[in-house]
């Protein structure tokens, strides 16, 4: 599916254009929902974003892995090369690495923003260690556990089952945001501790596919509940599949992302559009009750105990095409079937409309007869 079209727009003010080079135009802007996707470099996109505008970052680095190693995965020895942008270029390099964009973050947030930065050993050390040489004010250490982690095949180590996810205020005279009663209500009634427990991503967010670093949807709405409110502007500058933008989207949040491989472009923006299609679906659904005082029954799943006999007086199948940049509704039809619909759509006046999604509804409409 080819990237929609946009016209260039930037966040740059007038008193930010002299000092930062422009933003490029995003590959994908919703300006409904506040989204917008930057393809390349993340240190080229920082530079443009005007200073102290973002509320909070969420940034899942290199982890400078993919070193000829080998792991497990569904019972199989695969490889944990994931690419070229994950090789490590020596401890003096990586590290300068992580200053050069943890200092490019640290000039774009609010001067109570707070950044969470995800790493395993390979890279978190590394990470903390360039937040104090910048002045960044260290808050937590969360240590994400996984369930069920793959287990180490060379049986010389123990099996490793976390990664730690720093948090950091700008600097020393932030006053962060942090939604204590709410992370103690998920809690149980308790103060939420630094250990989560949270299971890798599921099945569900990777029928599009699925990135080698992938994160886990929940992660992202506890960190985005626990250090945001509603309408503020979220940060990925490494957003790989497009995980902190589904979060941002389902919590209210307004969000920006820089990603270089427009392969993992294509997946964050098929993830993102199918989000916003439930979103008005749901949005859409109209549900009332014309027996209010009884309980409700799934009469399509099995048969009601002396039920009487019903006809069937009228059935609707119905097409709805999702525009791809509109992401709206764009045309319906009532059809046979799914190549009769689309042969309809064709020789309509929306036929040159690139479409994202198909959506068939069927309706069946019973007469209960007397007994």
């Amino acid at each position: 599916m080819p990237l929609p079209k946009t016209a260039p727009i930037s966040h740059a003010s007038p008193s930010d254009a002299a000092s930062s080079p422009p933003l490029p135009a995003p590959v994908f802007h919703d300006a409904a929902h506040h989204i917008k996707i930057y393809q390349g470099d993340c240190l080229e996109i920082l530079a443009a974003i005007p200073e102290a505008s973002v509320d909070l970052i969420f940034a899942d680095p290199p982890y400078f892995l993919s070193n000829n190693g080998i792991t497990c995965h569904a019972g199989r020895m695969v490889s944990v090369d994931k690419g070229d942008w994950d090789k490590s270029r020596g401890a003096d390099a990586n590290h300068q690495f992580n200053r050069d964009w943890l200092a490019a973050c640290q000039r774009v947030l609010q001067p109570n923003g707070t950044i969470w930065v995800s790493g395993t050993s390979h890279v978190i050390h590394s990470v903390g260690f360039a937040m104090q040489q910048l002045g960044f004010k260290l808050l937590n250490d969360i240590s994400w556990v996984k369930p069920n982690p793959p287990p180490n095949l060379s049986c010389r180590y123990f099996t490793h089952a976390t990664e730690t996810i720093i948090w950091a205020a700008k600097n020393s005279k932030s006053r962060h945001t942090f939604n204590y009663k709410h992370m103690k209500q998920l809690a149980g009634g308790k103060q939420m501790k630094s250990v989560w427990t949270i299971p890798p991503p599921e099945p569900w967010q990777k029928k599009f596919g699925k990135h080698p670093t992938q994160k886990p949807v929940a992660l992202l709405e506890r960190i985005l509940l626990a250090a945001s409110a509603e309408g503020d502007l979220v940060l990925d500058p490494f957003s790989g599949s497009g995980t902190t933008l589904v979060a941002a989207l389902r919590l209210s949040r307004r969000a920006l992302a820089a990603e270089f491989d427009a392969t993992w472009i294509q997946l964050a923006l098929v993830r993102v559009c199918s989000d916003l299609v439930q979103v008005r679906i749901f949005a859409a659904c109209l549900h009332f009750d014309l027996d209010p005082d009884r309980d409700p029954v799934d009469r399509s799943r099995s048969p009601v105990p002396d039920a009487p006999p019903t006809r069937l007086v009228r059935r609707d199948r119905n097409f709805h095409f999702v525009g791809a940049s509109q992401r709206d509704v764009v045309f319906s039809v009532t059809a046979d079937d799914l190549s009769d619909a689309w042969t309809r759509f064709h020789s309509s006046a929306t036929s040159k409309t690139e479409i994202l999604f198909v959506i068939k509804t069927e309706t069946e409409i019973y007469l209960a007869q007397g007994k």
